[in-house]
């Protein structure tokens, strides 16, 4: 039993060394805070914009559609279950 004592405490250490060891190495391989702010992605200048212009629904038009879904889905369910 003291044996898996130690290795438990070992495996505690361990693992508290390799947190502070990836802490160290991620602070001093960071970027430094001036060359973060001046970099820019570049602008497409061809990029492509899509405008949607559509109505809203109103909530029955919403339920409604709801209604015919669930209705369309149940449909395909029934379908799809008869040709097994």
């Amino acid at each position: 039993m003291n044996v898996l004592k130690n290795f438990e405490a070992l495996f505690v250490v361990t693992l508290g060394l390799a947190c502070a060891a990836n802490y160290v190495l991620d602070e001093t391989t960071a970027v430094p805070a001036p060359v973060q702010a001046s970099y820019a992605a570049p602008a497409a200048k061809d990029m492509q914009v899509i405008v949607v212009s559509a109505k809203r629904l109103s909530a029955e038009e919403k339920k409604q559609s709801l209604i015919d879904e669930g209705k369309s889905v149940l449909a395909a369910d029934t379908t799809a279950a008869s040709k097994i």
